[in-house]
């Protein structure tokens, strides 16, 4: 699935812009603050309805304008097809398929999968846990369409054994109503569990391999962590049960794969903790990367690769590499402030923006 055509209607600060892009990889050429990575921003809101920078979605509408609206033309071996998503604030989002309107963009077969790199990204990397938990729930879902729900019907759960918390500590109810709802909670999450851990066994051996071939000085591992350690349902909901006085007295559960954790590692420890700043980069780019191999792999669907200003603290030999891995299979849209930044880019490739327009493709 490719994004062939871009169009952006007073968003952030492109007044109109339209775009043609390429199969392979697209470079987007310009001074700061021209509006490079806000065109990032704008593919990703047309895939997907959302923004990987903010959740303040009023600072993606132009300053003067109303509305910001995003069109995505896509193509497969199939067919075509015309994504719409437009923002006002003070209304509820408006996204189309086909000029048919839909209420969300998520697992359509109709849009790329996306995957994008920016700085706020290093969050996953370095932030709390529960970021890493929605991201690797994200890779499941994009693996396996037909899991999508397992986080969703959890968190379902979740919230009626919390809430059953609250009626018990006032007096509403007797605790063993907990047990339907232990229960419940234990299957859930078991299958939740067995999702996260199936996905980080099948990215364990390409990350390590990226994250070498990236510049990382040692072995990199990506872990999964649970925080029970039960192998079943039947053992999930014994360790409820045994914490059921404590969930009580704080009037919320405590336990289960709500609390899991994702680490990257290298040599053994949390790049989280410490890792310098480029290395966390390392790590995120090869977690990427070992994503989209993974689901080419698996689904024969690699990603679209949006990559934001990630050449300029590279060397030469890794700017090769990484060079050659946006080249190596699917669609990828990066941002440089001078083309040859990207080695080996041609001016099929390169795409110019300055003050929030699209000037013109130019030669290396």
């Amino acid at each position: 699935m490719l994004v062939t055509r871009l169009e952006l209607r007073d968003f952030r600060n492109y007044e109109a812009a339209e775009l043609e892009l390429p199969a392979g990889l697209a470079v987007v050429v310009g001074p700061n603050g021209a509006g490079k990575t806000n065109l990032l921003e704008g593919v990703y809101f047309g895939c997907t309805g959302a923004s990987p920078r903010t959740s303040n979605e009023r600072e993606l509408v132009r300053r003067g304008a109303s509305v910001a609206r995003v069109v995505i033309d896509t193509r497969d071996d199939d067919a075509s097809h015309r994504l719409e998503a437009g923002f006002q604030p003070g209304e509820a989002k408006r996204l189309r398929v086909d000029g048919s309107a839909v209420t969300s963009l998520a697992g359509l077969d109709a849009r790329p999968l996306v995957s994008v790199f920016m700085p706020e990204r290093l969050e996953l990397v370095k932030g709390a846990p529960a970021a890493r938990r929605a991201h690797l729930d994200q890779v499941v879902a994009a693996l396996w369409p037909a899991r999508a729900g397992a986080r969703t019907a959890y968190s379902r759960a979740l919230a009626q054994r919390n809430a059953l918390l609250g009626r018990i500590r006032a007096g509403a109810s007797g605790p063993s109503a907990l047990d339907a709802w232990d229960a419940e909670l234990a299957r859930e999450g078991i299958a939740l569990m067995e999702h996260r851990a199936a996905a980080v066994e099948g990215l364990q051996d390409p990350f390590a391999r990226l994250a070498g071939q990236l510049g990382l000085p040692g072995p990199a591992e990506v872990r999964y962590r649970p925080r029970s350690a039960a192998t079943d349902a039947e053992g999930l909901a014994a360790e409820l049960g045994d914490r059921r006085d404590a969930d009580l007295e704080r009037g919320f559960t405590a336990h289960g794969p709500h609390r899991d954790e994702l680490t990257l590692r290298l040599d053994g420890v949390a790049l989280r903790s410490y890792g310098s700043q480029g290395q966390q980069r390392t790590a995120l780019l090869a977690l990427l990367f070992a994503e989209r191999e993974l689901l080419a792999d698996r689904r024969g669907r690699p990603p679209l690769m949006l990559l934001d200003d990630v050449m300029s603290e590279l060397d030469s030999e890794r700017r090769e590499l990484l060079a050659d891995l946006l080249r190596s299979g699917g669609q990828a849209i990066v941002t440089a402030t001078e083309a040859d930044h990207v080695p080996g880019v041609d001016e099929d490739e390169l795409i110019r923006v300055g003050a929030g327009a699209v000037l013109a493709k130019v030669a290396a």
